[in-house]
């Protein structure tokens, strides 16, 4: 989360980059959701559920927009995608509830 809008959910991903690549990573990421639709993850609505990728260095900028340039540009539809990205900030880890929160709630996924 940002310090300046605490009500943004986000995930922060540990990873190895010599199992998986930050390029691999992103495209992943715009996989398993609608990157063109704005405020909105799965069944959840809201602002705080806006498609964003947080950096870590400016390399991981520059991948995330080349990755999204490239999708944009192959989108047949030729709808916007909307995803934010910005450099991280002061990250946040959620109430206890939130934790696991598909595993508790017997979902296999976010999506719809």
């Amino acid at each position: 989360m940002h310090r300046h809008d605490r009500s943004r959910e986000a995930v922060r991903v540990t990873f190895d980059p010599q199992t998986i690549s930050y390029e691999e990573l992103v495209t992943a990421f715009f996989a398993l959701h609608d990157p063109t639709t704005r405020d909105r993850q799965g069944p959840d609505v809201g602002r705080q559920y806006r498609s964003a990728i947080f950096t870590e260095s400016p390399a991981q900028e520059q991948t995330a927009r080349a990755v999204l340039e490239r999708l944009q540009a192959q989108r047949g539809d030729h709808r916007q995608i909307v995803t934010e990205i910005a450099p991280a900030t002061d990250f946040f880890r959620a109430e206890d509830y939130h934790q696991r929160y598909n595993e508790k709630h017997g979902r296999a996924s976010c999506a719809l």
